[in-house]
């Protein structure tokens, strides 16, 4: 762990923040015009997935943390858990559901992710910024439903349901935007 001033907090690095740890989401230097100037941070608590904001003066000391980043490939949900496999140990790494949240629905066979571990536990899971997940059951567009503006809901091989154009059909693959789950393109193969 190294100590950063308030200031010098930056989106994306890890924190501790009363003696957990949290990623930097987003940060605002406030310079107002009486009092002293702080830095608004908005932080995820890596133990519960839970955001927060919290103002800290810009003369605080900070405790960065030292975090390991190591490739895995997904394997197998198991219940509430994720199964991934470093590939090239062979080594595996369960890691609880809620560290993924809503993302555990992008991961598809084989994809490989990077896992975020401080003190030997995973904190975190980066996904690549696309996926490709093949499409699973897309009704027929209704002729004159101006309601969805050319969209309709398609469900991929994991569950996950996309707004997508209404010329997607079973079958076809998708390319799907990991930090929105907003469809991206059709694939051609």
């Amino acid at each position: 762990m190294s100590t950063i001033k308030a200031g010098n907090i930056k989106k994306g690095i890890y924190i501790l923040y009363k003696e957990q740890p949290h990623f930097v989401l987003k940060t605002q230097f406030v310079s107002p015009g009486k009092g002293s100037a702080f830095t608004r941070v908005k932080m995820r608590d890596m133990r519960n997935g839970s955001t927060l904001e919290f103002n800290f003066k810009s003369h605080d000391n900070i405790e960065e943390l030292d975090v390991e980043t190591k490739e895995m490939q997904f394997l197998y949900h198991d219940g509430n858990d994720i199964v991934f496999m470093d590939p090239r140990t062979y080594e595996q790494m369960t890691v609880p559901g809620h560290v993924l949240g809503d993302k555990s629905m992008m991961l598809t066979s084989e994809i490989k992710v990077y896992l975020t571990i401080y003190e030997e536990r995973v904190i975190g899971v980066v996904l690549p910024p696309k996926v490709r997940m093949t499409v699973t059951d897309a009704q027929d567009a209704i002729a004159g439903d101006r309601q969805t503006a050319g969209k309709k809901p398609v469900t991929m091989e994991s569950g996950l349901i996309v707004q997508a154009p209404l010329f997607i059909r079973t079958g076809d693959t998708l390319l799907i935007d990991t930090e929105t789950a907003d469809y991206v393109s059709r694939v051609n193969d």
